[in-house]
């Protein structure tokens, strides 16, 4: 029995060039494809999976625990934020992390693949590859020629496949529909500017989890003036309508595989 490469698939540029790679070396029959599903992305990730597919000729295996972001917020009683993500762990690092287990209980069977780079993911690969022991982590963006996603969306308009549409809109990722519990004050304002009726929903569901924990609790912090503070989204929005502008972190990159050393459980 040979090994097989598991790519942990996000239904971003960066892994499908991952799994383009793994796949150009070690052959598709040998290559999986796992996507982890939050079951709030963006319409038109699921359009780009389908095209995946068709061009890679492997099928996308999907996981998913049933349950939304939020979902896993009211059941685990306990909202994400910026230093805290039980929806990426329950969803995504637990979830791929007991399929792996189950169908791989001998590491040696089993290569991980993540579509992280040395350039535009810094460290973040060396905790990556951390939280994945025992099993052995491969990142083919770190192979050969060095690709930033710019240049992999060009690749794939120039194969004629279309990426995902939060690029366009001026996303740095196509996770969870442009919402994020570990991304900066820039990046919902730019999801409030760009998705008015979607960041109504999350702000909505923020308000909705207030009520029901009964506490005064908050997704996003307000740092000004070297103080830390709660800020819902509701505030949020209100200050974008009265003028404050807040810049988009460009160098901001997703993390959900990357485990923070002090784990809220």
């Amino acid at each position: 029995m040979g090994i097989d490469y598991v790519v942990m698939y996000s239904g971003g540029v960066t892994s499908f060039e991952a799994a383009r790679r793994a796949i150009e070396k070690h052959g598709k029959d040998n290559v999986r494809l796992w996507f982890a599903d939050t079951l709030i992305e963006d319409e038109d990730l699921y359009r780009f999976n389908d095209d995946v597919e068709e061009y890679l000729g492997v099928d996308i295996e999907v996981i998913s625990e049933g349950l939304s972001v939020w979902d896993v917020f009211f059941k685990e009683r306990f909202i994400g934020n910026t230093r805290a993500d039980p929806c990426s762990k329950i969803l995504k690092r637990e979830a791929l992390r007991k399929k792996l287990k189950k169908e791989y209980p001998n590491p040696d069977d089993v290569v991980v693949i993540l579509g992280m780079d040395d350039i535009e993911d810094c460290n973040r690969w060396k905790a990556a590859e951390k939280a994945q022991a025992p099993y052995s982590v491969w990142f083919p963006l770190m192979d050969g020629e060095s690709m930033m996603k710019t240049d992999i969306i060009r690749w794939l308009q120039e194969n004629d496949i279309e990426p995902p549409r939060l690029y366009k809109m001026g996303f740095k990722h196509n996770n969870c529909g442009g919402f994020c519990v570990k991304a900066g004050l820039g990046q919902f304002a730019h999801l409030y500017k760009t998705m008015p009726e979607r960041y109504a929903y999350h702000e909505n569901k923020e308000e909705e989890f207030r009520e029901f924990i009964g506490k005064d609790v908050s997704i996003l912090r307000d740092r000004r003036n070297n103080t830390t503070k709660l800020l819902t989204m509701r505030q949020l929005r209100e200050r974008i309508d009265a003028g404050e502008s807040f810049a988009y972190d460009s160098d901001w990159s997703c993390m959900c595989f990357v485990v923070i050393e002090d784990e809220w459980l």
